[in-house]
């Protein structure tokens, strides 16, 4: 059976690959969630297409996204961040991946997962997007705007709601697939 995609996930090779094994796919884990939480932050004010072509060097830099090796880098690793051209060196957004680790970890040392913190918004059920054909996916919705506001209340940063809108299309809590 041929895959139906929509137009973005067939500009190349690589969207096609992002489309048909990660993209809408309800996914659970920290790990996962907070790699594809910075991915995303990253991703503002660039094309995804962009973001996705450097994964593996990001997960090079960010030690795989092992929340606990980011929440302790230090000056040394700031530095070798922005001297990584395999990535995207933006400073805030380097702050902000690194701060989100910590701020992860807060909530872990509470008691709360970030896979629970963050499927909690959807009362741990992905929510449908019915679009009419052609549509495009909305940048924002008041569950995005939602989230946003309760994350940057928790102390995350780069989550406004476009980006949080795309997260949670990205890993399922919103089931947006054709």
């Amino acid at each position: 059976m041929a895959i139906i995609r929509p137009d973005w996930a067939n500009s190349s090779v690589a969207m096609q690959d992002y489309y048909d094994h990660y993209w809408g796919f309800p996914v659970h884990g920290d790990r996962f969630l907070f790699e594809m939480l910075s991915l995303e932050a990253f991703q503002a004010g660039l094309s995804w297409t962009t973001i996705w072509q450097r994964r593996a060097a990001f997960e090079r830099a960010f030690h795989d996204f092992q929340i606990a090796a980011v929440a302790e880098f230090d000056d040394r690793d700031r530095a070798r961040l922005l001297g990584d051209s395999g990535i995207i060196r933006n400073r805030r957004k380097i702050e902000a991946t690194i701060n989100n680790a910590r701020v992860i970890q807060k909530l872990a040392a509470a008691g709360q997962s970030f896979d629970d913190y963050v499927w909690q918004f959807v009362d741990y059920q992905p929510q449908r997007l019915i679009l009419k054909s052609g549509e495009p996916l909305p940048a924002q919705t008041s569950l995005s705007r939602q989230m946003a506001r309760q994350m940057k209340k928790e102390g995350l940063a780069f989550v406004g709601p476009t980006t949080m809108y795309s997260f949670m299309t990205a890993v399922g809590l919103v089931n947006a697939r054709l």
